[in-house]
C-alpha cells in the first residue's frame, strides 16, 4: 500500500507542479524527514508531538501547552512556512521544540519519527495523513486528534472516500471534537464511539481577553493611524473583498485591510489606492497619515495588535467564496464584530456568539448600512463589544479538558 500510495503522490505533485512551484517554499529538506536533531530524551518526561499546520493552528496550541509543558516535553510541527515561522516566534526560548512537519512519502515519514521518537501525537484539528498514520500505528505510538474540526463541506469529501481513508480514522486513540455535531460526522468516519469526546473549541482559550496588546500603539504611529478618529479593521480579509470594505467605510472613517495570505497584498494594494502598507515602513517609524484614509497590513503575526486598535471590526473572508475566518480573537478584545454569511468553517463560533449577542452577522448589500449604524452609535458598540468579552469568557476551558486527555493516554500507554 506504502508504494502504491507514494506512487500516487509522486504523479500528484507532478502534475500539479506549474501550480505550487510558482510559489518559493522553503525547508525541503526537512519536508522531506531530515530534521535537525532534537534534544535527548529524558525517561521521567514524555515526549508530546504536537501538529499544528500553519498559523492559526500555532496560535491556539498556546493555552494547550502552557498546560502541559512541566509534564511533557513538547515538540510542535508545522507544515507551511508561515506557520514554522510563527511556532518559531512564539515559542522562541520556552523550551519547546520547533520542527517542520513532513510530506506523507513513507520514507520522508520514516525519518522524521526516526529523528522524532514520540510518545504521543496529537493532530490540531484533523490532517490525517496516510503514510504517518500507518507509521504511528507500527512504532505502537498513540494517535488522536485534538480541537477536531470537519465542517460539512469537507465531510461530504471525507465519506465519498471512506473505504480508503475510513481504517485511519478508525485507528485513532481518540477524537477530541469541537461539538457534538462535529463527534458524529468522526464516528461515522470509524472511529470507535467511546473514542470521540466533545471537550469544546481551544479557540475560545487562544483568544486572550485583555484590555492592550503590547506593540500596537507602535503599530498605529508607524502606519500614521489617526488614533482621534474611528477605524475599521478588517481582518483576514480575502481578494474579491477590499473593494466592498474599502466602500463600506464612510466618509472621514479609517479603514485598515489585514489579507489573510502574503500573495494577496498587492492585490489589496491595488484596490485601496494611497494606501499606507506596514512595510513600507518596516523599522516602526512613525510616519505620516494615510491621504486616503487607507491602510495595509501586509506582514504576518500582527492581526491582533491591528485589532486592539479597532473601534469595528469586519471579520474577511466571509462574504465571498470562501468560509469564514475566526471572530473569536476581536471578541476577548472587547470589539464589535461584524461578519458575512459565508462562516461554515466556524459556523459553531458564530451560532454561539449570535445566540449572546455578541456578533452582526449581514451580507453584501447590508454591510454598508450596517458600518454607518455602528459608527453613529457608540452606546451599541459598547454592548456588543461587552456582549463579546463575556461570550468567549464563558465558552472557555477546553484547553484544560483537551490536556487531561492527554495525560489519560500516556498514563494508558506508560503507566510508570
Amino acid at each position: 500500500m506504502s508504494l502504491a500510495l507514494n506512487f500516487v503522490y509522486a504523479l500528484v505533485a507532478t502534475l500539479t507542479a506549474p501550480w505550487w512551484m510558482r510559489k518559493a517554499r522553503g525547508g525541503w529538506p526537512e519536508r522531506f524527514g531530515r530534521i535537525e536533531p532534537l534534544p535527548t530524551k529524558r525517561a521521567e518526561r514524555p515526549r508530546l508531538m504536537i501538529h499544528a499546520v500553519s498559523v492559526g493552528e500555532v496560535n491556539l496550541t498556546r493555552p494547550l501547552i502552557e498546560e502541559l509543558a512541566g509534564e511533557f516535553e513538547i515538540l510542535l510541527t508545522a507544515s507551511t512556512d508561515t506557520g514554522i515561522a510563527r511556532a518559531s516566534d512564539v515559542y522562541a526560548g520556552s523550551g519547546v521544540t520547533v520542527r517542520r512537519y513532513p510530506l506523507d512519502a513513507s520514507w520522508s515519514v520514516r525519518r522524521f519519527l526516526d529523528a522524532a521518537q514520540p510518545d504521543l501525537v496529537a493532530l490540531v484539528e484533523l490532517e490525517l495523513w496516510p503514510n504517518f498514520a500507518r507509521a504511528c500505528k507500527r512504532r505502537s505510538i498513540p494517535l488522536c486528534v485534538i480541537n477536531g474540526r470537519l465542517s460539512a463541506r469537507s465531510f461530504k469529501r471525507y465519506r465519498a472516500g471512506r473505504a480508503l481513508v475510513g481504517r485511519y480514522f478508525r485507528q485513532l486513540r481518540c477524537a477530541a471534537v469541537q461539538d457534538d455535531a462535529i463527534g458524529a460526522r468522526f464516528r461515522e468516519m470509524g472511529v470507535a464511539p467511546d473514542r470521540v469526546m466533545a471537550a469544546g473549541s481551544m479557540k475560545w482559550d487562544s483568544a486572550q481577553v485583555t484590555d492592550a496588546i503590547e506593540g500596537a500603539e507602535a503599530l498605529a504611529g508607524a502606519l500614521g493611524i489617526d488614533r482621534s478618529r474611528p477605524l475599521i479593521v478588517a481582518g483576514s480579509s480575502a481578494p474579491d473583498e477590499h473593494e466592498l470594505f474599502r466602500d463600506a467605510a464612510p466618509d472621514g472613517v479609517q479603514l485598515l485591510c489585514a489579507p489573510r495570505r502574503p500573495e494577496w497584498f498587492d492585490d489589496s494594494a491595488s484596490v485601496l489606492p494611497g494606501c499606507v502598507r506596514r512595510t513600507d515602513r518596516p523599522d516602526g517609524t512613525p510616519g505620516a497619515p494615510s491621504a486616503t484614509d487607507r491602510y495595509l497590513l501586509d506582514t504576518i503575526g500582527e492581526l491582533r495588535m491591528a485589532y486592539s486598535l479597532a473601534d469595528i471590526v469586519i471579520i474577511g473572508r466571509s462574504f465571498g467564496d470562501l468560509h469564514g475566518s475566526d471572530p473569536m480573537e476581536a471578541a476577548a478584545l472587547s470589539k464589535p464584530v461584524i461578519i458575512g454569511p459565508a462562516v461554515s468553517d466556524f459556523a459553531t463560533v458564530v451560532d454561539t456568539m449570535r445566540r449572546s449577542g455578541a456578533i452582526l452577522q449581514t451580507d453584501r448589500a447590508g454591510l454598508s448600512a450596517l458600518v454607518q449604524e455602528l459608527v453613529s452609535d457608540p452606546a451599541r458598540r459598547r454592548q456588543l463589544a461587552d456582549s463579546a468579552r463575556r461570550c468567549v469568557e464563558a465558552n472557555q476551558g477546553a484547553a484544560a479538558r483537551h490536556a487531561e486527555l492527554l495525560r489519560s493516554i500516556i498514563r494508558e500507554s506508560d503507566p510508570r
